[in-house]
């Protein structure tokens, strides 16, 4: 078998989700006896198990269902789901985004073509089922061929969405690849542990895959529990880095990584987000910075990852979180006034 593609499910009945992602992997142009869908039922409360139930009646030679007894978010779904893997392949498929018709055929092709371990496409955008929207170039497609220090040193950075790839299954089971369980944001914490494992990235130019974005989506929520989370992710890859001593060699990509997903989205959601300002969390963002990364503010590409103002916020933060958060509910008033706005 060529190919798993593992999709993780938490209550995705309402608008049929489940059920238009489904009918997208089970109308790939791949041949059937090519690939499996192994669907992990994440505990859900509503009929997500029950649809899952009855596709796999429809189609047992193709879908294998999971149920898991107990919630362990995404990460711990899909672990389940790699644990019965088959395929030389594995893909990752959230339940309420769908695949182009030949989104899997065309990845595969290209990586019997190339001998890539690692072979990704890009997405597109929307907010409508079944629509198109934007493309988003998630994958530069500058950075392909040999898992060079360059190539490296980048897909730290922008190692890309996890959904939009499949993995040779050989090397996942050689260097125990697996996800964080019991969080969200798993992708950002294993994405660039995972690419540092691969010896060959390919890409196929097109956007093959559609991520949904409603109201119901991870993006949009950023309570303290998903904070810290973000910053569970941040600390969790560059951990992995140190303990393979790996950390000196990648410093400058590690800390543009970390400084982006710690620190600075930590930061600027809760400020943008919530009306009561957390000083512990801004104490304990500034402490991580301090201790993962004193020297953030002097790599070389920080200049150009963030502008003047933001630059000046950082620096006030991290002189003294209480000044940062009476000037910020200060500027944030003033446009409110001003301009009507944030």
């Amino acid at each position: 078998m060529k190919l798993s593609i593992i999709v993780p499910v938490y209550n995705m009945e309402e608008g049929g989700r489940l059920t238009y992602c489904l009918d997208s992997l089970l109308h790939q142009t791949l041949p059937p006896k090519e690939y499996e869908i192994i669907a992990v039922d994440d505990a859900s409360t509503d009929r997500s198990l029950e649809i899952l139930r009855q596709a796999q009646e429809e189609h047992p030679d193709r879908l294998k269902v999971i149920a898991s007894p107990e919630n362990h978010h995404q990460g711990g779904a899909r672990n389940r789901g790699l644990e019965v893997a088959k395929g030389e392949y594995v893909g990752f498929m959230d339940a309420d985004d769908w695949a182009d018709p030949e989104m899997y055929a065309k990845l595969l092709a290209k990586a019997e073509e190339t001998g890539a371990d690692v072979v990704g496409c890009q997405y597109h955008i929307t907010d409508r089922q079944g629509g198109t929207g934007k493309t988003a170039q998630i994958h530069d497609p500058a950075f392909t061929g040999p898992m060079t220090q360059r190539m490296m040193n980048h897909f730290i950075k922008l190692p890309g969405s996890m959904v939009v790839k499949i993995y040779r299954r050989s090397v996942i089971e050689e260097h125990h690849l697996r996800f964080p369980e019991d969080m969200f944001y798993e992708d950002n914490m294993a994405a660039p542990i995972w690419m540092s494992c691969f010896a060959r990235f390919e890409l196929v130019d097109e956007p093959l895959y559609a991520y949904y974005q409603h109201p119901g989506s991870t993006v949009h929520k950023t309570d303290r529990s998903r904070l810290e989370d973000r910053m569970k992710a941040g600390r969790g890859f560059v951990d992995y880095y140190a303990a393979h001593h790996l950390k000196d060699a990648y410093h400058d990509a590690l800390c543009s990584a970390f400084t982006r997903l710690f620190y600075v989205n930590t930061l600027f959601s809760h400020m943008q987000d919530s009306k009561k300002t957390d000083f512990k969390l801004l104490k304990e963002l500034r402490q991580g910075m301090r201790s993962y990364f004193p020297d953030f503010a002097e790599v070389p590409d920080y200049r150009d990852n963030y502008d003047a103002e933001q630059r000046r916020l950082l620096s006030l933060h991290m002189k003294s979180p209480r000044l940062f958060a009476a000037y910020y509910r200060a500027l944030q008033f003033y446009r409110r006034v001003r301009y009507g706005k944030k």
